[in-house]
């Protein structure tokens, strides 16, 4: 099983840092003055549901889209047409288009023209580890071997900030928990600062060390993962006594089967919070990271629950009609 990177200590300046940015389209603002520091050295997983604005961030970091308002900077630069600046970032799409007349090499070897700190032998590991043929056209690859060859090129990049958008969707279990695997190895032997936009939640939960929740264009959530996971519970037991603990903290969903209420809280938790719902009887559990974020965003997202209320539960990653 992976497990998340020990802690190390941090560079004493941000590799990102976005003031006040806002993006709209036409009926739909992506993003609406959002604030984020990502700093040197950690894994972060970039969450939120389709439309959340994650792509559309991930955009304008790399000048590939500009925003309507704000600022943005890469290791204290402004990232549009500064090339030295964008030497130092890799971006890997699940969307990724290549060349035509593009075979697998051809494009290991644009990356390694691009990419200063390339490794071209981890790229050679990573080839043989996916499989991935290297003199295949890239349109004779099927969607899993697409994402794979993203995936080369994200980790060979050895980046200073590296984004994955998603790139792994294509792959399978088996190929899915390599790429963690294979992350973590090379994060471990040289660190750098890596985002994970992803869906698969439960997936990444041990791996990402800080977790930026985006719901409806803004941060919702920006915490480091194990804080975020300490300051919330699952208390079980009778309606009245659930009621009493989470009357002065915050109720994310609530179900009920007969007099039995279970009740996801945040707000005064940690080892005192928890000790006070034993006191009171109730049994108390862990909250997986998947669950936190999806209860977070449908708390977000709708009216705040009465003590009587039974809400649906989100389906992180569903529909959200005309978004960005």
């Amino acid at each position: 099983m992976t497990t998340r990177p020990s802690p190390r200590d941090l560079e004493p300046w941000s590799v990102v840092s976005v003031r006040g940015l806002s993006r709209h389209y036409p009926g739909v603002a992506a993003l609406d003055g959002v604030d984020l520091e990502l700093s040197a050295n950690r894994i972060y997983g970039l969450l939120g549901r389709n439309g959340a604005g994650k792509t559309t961030l991930l955009q304008i970091l790399l000048g590939q889209r500009f925003a309507d308002a704000g600022e943005v900077r890469l290791f204290g630069r402004r990232p549009y047409e500064d090339d030295a600046t964008l030497q130092r970032v890799c971006l890997v799409r699940e969307s990724q288009t290549y060349p035509d007349h593009f075979a697998v090499r051809h494009v290991l070897k644009a990356a390694s023209m691009l990419y200063p700190f390339w490794d071209g032998d981890l790229a050679d590991q990573l080839l043989k580890d996916f499989d991935l043929p290297p003199r295949r056209s890239m349109k004779k690859l099927s969607r899993g071997m697409l994402s794979a060859v993203g995936v080369v090129v994200g980790l060979a990049s050895r980046a200073e900030l590296t984004l994955f958008d998603e790139p792994y969707l294509g792959l399978d279990a088996y190929a899915r928990q390599l790429f963690y695997d294979r992350l973590l190895a090379d994060f471990t032997e040289r660190p750098r600062t890596v985002v994970l936009s992803t869906h698969l939640i439960d997936e990444v939960a041990t791996l990402i060390e800080h977790v930026v929740l985006l719901h409806q264009g803004r941060v919702l959530i920006d915490s480091d993962t194990e804080s975020l996971l300490d300051s919330a519970a699952l208390v079980t037991g009778p309606e009245d006594v659930v009621e009493r603990f989470a009357a002065d903290r915050r109720v994310l969903h609530r179900d009920d089967l007969g007099r039995v209420r279970r009740a996801t809280v945040t707000g005064r938790m940690g080892r005192p919070g928890r000790a006070e719902a034993v006191a009171l009887g109730l049994a108390v559990e862990p909250v997986p990271l998947q669950q936190l974020v999806v209860r977070s965003t449908g708390a977000a997202g709708a009216a705040p629950p009465r003590a009587a209320s039974t809400d649906t539960p989100v389906e992180l990653g569903a529909s959200t009609g005309q978004q960005p």
